[in-house]
């Protein structure tokens, strides 16, 4: 069974590996201000959770795989120290040009380690993963061009070849003596307000006034508004669940002792809801909205941030998701009007994945309340959450001011412009 064993451990080096990867590379999603990047990062973290689930469900197959989903600290420290460079991008070139190809390396590893025939289900998973990387380098590396942090790759190096690469493959290299982790003294914080690069901001795309706002509450909710308004309304609705995806990223960060089967479904959670902006990033300029008219909205970033991550998740699954069905629901039955496929397709989907993810803030809220000692029932907690976001709106929230002027962003108004109707 030496064999066996040996391929098992190699398997579980290579799920710690890419849950590591899962739990750290989220930091860089609210971070960078590429739209496209932040959609691409969390297809990446996706992709590698499905890595990480199948090597966990073949290793447990074999003996020696280990039974819980705890990472060893030589790991975490590597992905520790590679989070903490300044640059969002300098970070992002660390795990691409040096953790990432280190584990594309590993997998390759790993084929050439194992017997084609006896261990063949290992194999054909992995042949798999390493597709997966390369088209992972490759779709990164346009936004790598002209990033330079080479000092920052080679620290990553070094600590990588101290433990002889993911696998212990390499001969080992003892790191210099005067080597000092960043990560020693330097202690993680996310960003107070999530970065949209060049796009305009404000507070929040939704009120009451025509003149000022893109989503008009009044308009939404009002079963006489026109077909073509709620489509061009909807798409900028979706395209504003950019702000889910920049505060459900954080959580991962801190729920490293949560079980992988959590951060599993919030890397699919994740991955939905950047599907779910890029709807209406993907559409809206299809309608003939200029998207560098339209502000994105910040409030609701920058109030979680300063909750704790059981909070984070109560607001968005029990509160935000859970509270919008019944009115996508009117619009979805609206919009059919149109004859539209894409649109009744998309908003389909949206819809399908938003009841998923309710279920899982049922799964898994109680399990965050359980990392971080909250006490007391799930709808209490939700409750009191309910009100302490109310409070914190008022200290964080209404804070960022309009980019542009009224007469020059993308306001309900010349949403009616748009369609005819003005």
């Amino acid at each position: 069974m030496a064999a066996v064993k040996e391929m098992a451990q190699l398997q579980r080096m290579l799920f710690e590996v890419e849950r590591e990867f899962i739990r750290t590379a989220t930091t860089l999603i609210y971070r960078v201000g590429d739209i496209d990047l932040k959609y691409l990062i969390c297809q990446h973290v996706w992709e590698s959770a499905g890595h990480a689930r199948f090597l966990r469900e073949r290793g447990r197959e074999l003996s020696g795989f280990g039974k819980n989903d705890s990472v060893r600290e030589s790991y975490s420290a590597i992905f520790e120290e590679a989070i903490r460079a300044d640059d969002p991008l300098v970070a992002l070139a660390g795990f691409y040009r040096v953790l990432k190809p280190a584990l594309l390396a590993a997998y390759r590893h790993y084929l050439e380690a194992t017997h084609h025939l006896a261990d063949w289900p290992s194999r054909k998973l992995v042949e798999e993963f390493i597709i997966d990387e390369e088209r992972h380098l490759d779709e990164i590396a346009k936004y790598l061009q002209d990033v330079e942090g080479e000092q920052w790759a080679q620290r990553l190096s070094i600590a990588l070849s101290a433990i002889g690469g993911w696998l212990g493959e390499r001969e080992s290299i003892a790191a210099p003596s005067d080597f000092e982790w960043v990560s020693h003294t330097v202690p993680y914080q996310h960003l107070d307000t999530c970065n949209r690069g060049d796009f305009p901001i404000s507070s929040s795309a939704y009120g009451y006034d025509p003149a000022q706002f893109p989503i008009v509450r009044s308009w939404l909710e009002d079963p006489d508004t026109d077909a073509r308004v709620l489509r061009v309304m909807v798409y900028v609705w979706l395209m504003m669940e950019l702000d889910a995806v920049d505060y459900l990223a954080t959580i991962f960060y801190e729920t490293a002792a949560a079980p992988f089967d959590m951060h599993y479904d919030l890397a699919r959670h994740l991955w939905d809801e950047s599907r779910h902006s890029a709807f209406g990033y993907r559409q809206l300029p299809k309608l003939g909205v200029d998207l560098t008219r339209l502000e994105h909205s910040l409030d609701l970033y920058n109030i979680l941030v300063h909750m704790s991550p059981a909070e984070r998740y109560a607001m968005m699954t029990m509160e935000f998701e859970a509270g919008s069905f019944g009115t996508k629901a009117q619009i979805m039955d609206k919009i059919r009007e149109l004859n539209d496929f894409e649109a009744d397709t998309l908003l389909a989907f949206d819809r399908n994945d938003e009841q998923q993810h309710v279920r899982y803030g049922h799964r898994w809220l109680p399990e965050i309340m359980r990392l971080f000692n909250v006490e007391g029932s799930v709808d209490a907690f939700v409750e009191n959450t309910k009100s302490r976001f109310g409070e914190l709106s008022k200290t964080y929230g209404g804070k960022t001011p309009h980019s542009l002027s009224a007469e020059d962003r993308f306001t309900g108004e010349k949403i009616l412009k748009l369609v005819g109707l003005a």
